[in-house]
């Protein structure tokens, strides 16, 4: 629950930084936990009072007393969604006609928006615009995944709310969690994990969002093959709008500001990881990309050998360490847990197989590889080695090492390998873009 001063700091501290830029007020009074009034309302909320609020146990969550004048409305996220479906190529193909459009923009405008919310979806655009529009971006992507014969317009517009809110939870957590370059501590990580249920918890505050919505925002980040996360659910034990939420948000996040390739490497994705989505939906997907014509429009940096480094993907993929210690012998839950490791590597390989990646299929290449095809390899490389790293992740969570004990020696060493490799994809090997 982010109600703690603990939990509220970093919710608070994007407030301030909104309040920077605008007026914030209290809607009410503000109330610490024992029932003493700490704000009158109507109080301006400057950045020396969330500097002490952020210090008291409140009675009500924060974002439930205030207010800033340029909030988030229904008539604005239709305008992002108008401005998307305009600007983005992937996502004016979901809407090829007049009245497809207007579905889509006008279930967005309808979302349920109560004043918690739409007072966080503004510090989003306003602190963090980038989260904000993937929120956009995941809520049209649902509602076109959602949108199909005898589904309600009330069903759609609670894909749309499911999207938007899906990552609200991200504004509770350290930033710094979300750094590429950061090294998770346990403890990060137990906090990054949390964030789907962070976000289904300040749903469920609302009677505006059904039930089957606070579920789905809770299983966004789970996959069918069970390895996702909070609670590693395994295929139909994940909602329908829990499996159209978990490739929504893959979706959108292919567009981020920055991203070369996105339809291509949105493309190599759903070739690599068929057993995480529903088939289905991830088909309907792939039938609106057009990969090729992305790549050869966008200029992509290369990596120096992407053949080489997708060699020793697949040879650390196949030395994983299941049972790297007697100890793990005697701890039937560890056990359990590097089995399910095992399995998340079975997958990446089938899903390295699918797109021609394996050594065999690599030896047939050859030489002299065409643009096209090494900017391929290239963004095939990056998703294998993120996945990779995914998977190491997921080891060394599944082994779940107490403080201070030290890690079995042979999967120690396989751990410091695929680390060396994700550093080496990251940082080294790179062509500038011609």
């Amino acid at each position: 629950m982010p109600d703690s001063p603990n939990d509220q700091q970093h919710f608070i501290r994007a407030v301030t930084q909104l309040g920077e830029r605008h007026a914030v007020v209290a809607t009410q009074a503000i109330l610490n936990a024992q029932g003493a009034k700490v704000v009158e309302k109507g109080a301006p909320i400057t950045p020396a009072l969330l500097e002490r609020l952020q210090q008291t146990a409140l009675s009500a969550p924060i974002e439930h007393s205030v207010a800033c004048a340029s909030t988030v409305t229904g008539p604005v996220l239709k305008q992002c969604a108008e401005e998307l479906m305009r600007d983005v190529p992937l996502f004016s193909r979901m809407a090829p006609d007049e009245n497809t459009r207007k579905v889509l923009v006008n279930i967005l405008e309808g979302v349920p928006l109560p004043d918690g919310m739409a007072f966080q979806l503004t510090v989003a655009r306003e602190v963090r615009p980038e989260l904000f529009l993937q929120l956009v971006r995941t809520a049209l992507t649902a509602v076109w995944l959602a949108r199909m014969p005898m589904v309600s317009r009330f069903d759609l517009g609670m894909a749309a709310a499911a999207g938007l809110m899906h990552d609200i939870g991200m504004l509770h957590v350290d930033p710094l969690l979300l750094q590429p370059e950061q090294v998770l501590n346990p403890e990060q990580r137990r906090q990054l994990y949390s964030h789907p249920m962070v976000s289904s918890t300040l749903m469920a505050r609302h009677h505006q969002y059904s039930k089957e919505v606070v579920r789905a925002v809770g299983e966004h980040q789970e996959y069918l093959d069970g390895s996702g996360y909070p609670r590693s659910l395994v295929g139909d034990a994940i909602s329908p709008l829990g499996k159209i939420l978990s490739l929504a948000q893959v979706v959108a996040a292919m567009f981020a500001a920055g991203r070369n390739a996105p339809e291509m490497r949105l493309s190599v994705l759903l070739r690599m990881t068929t057993d995480l989505y529903d088939e289905g939906l991830a088909l309907r997907v792939m039938a609106l990309l057009k990969p090729q014509i992305d790549v050869m429009s966008v200029e992509t940096a290369r990596l120096d050998d992407p053949i080489h480094l997708l060699q020793e993907i697949n040879r650390l993929l196949s030395q994983l360490p299941l049972e790297p210690g007697q100890e793990g012998a005697r701890d039937a839950t560890r056990r359990d847990g590097m089995a399910l490791v095992g399995s998340h590597a079975g997958r990446i390989q089938r899903g390295l197989a699918r797109a021609g990646a394996v050594p065999d299929q690599l030896a047939q290449l050859g030489d002299g590889l065409d643009e096209a095809l090494l900017t391929e390899l290239t963004l095939l490389t990056h998703e294998a080695t993120w996945q990779l790293r995914t998977l190491s992740r997921h080891a060394r969570r599944r082994w779940a090492t107490q403080l201070g004990e030290p890690l079995p020696p042979r999967l120690g060493e396989w751990l410091d390998q695929v680390d060396a490799l994700v550093a080496q994809v990251a940082s080294g090997g790179v062509l500038a873009s011609t």
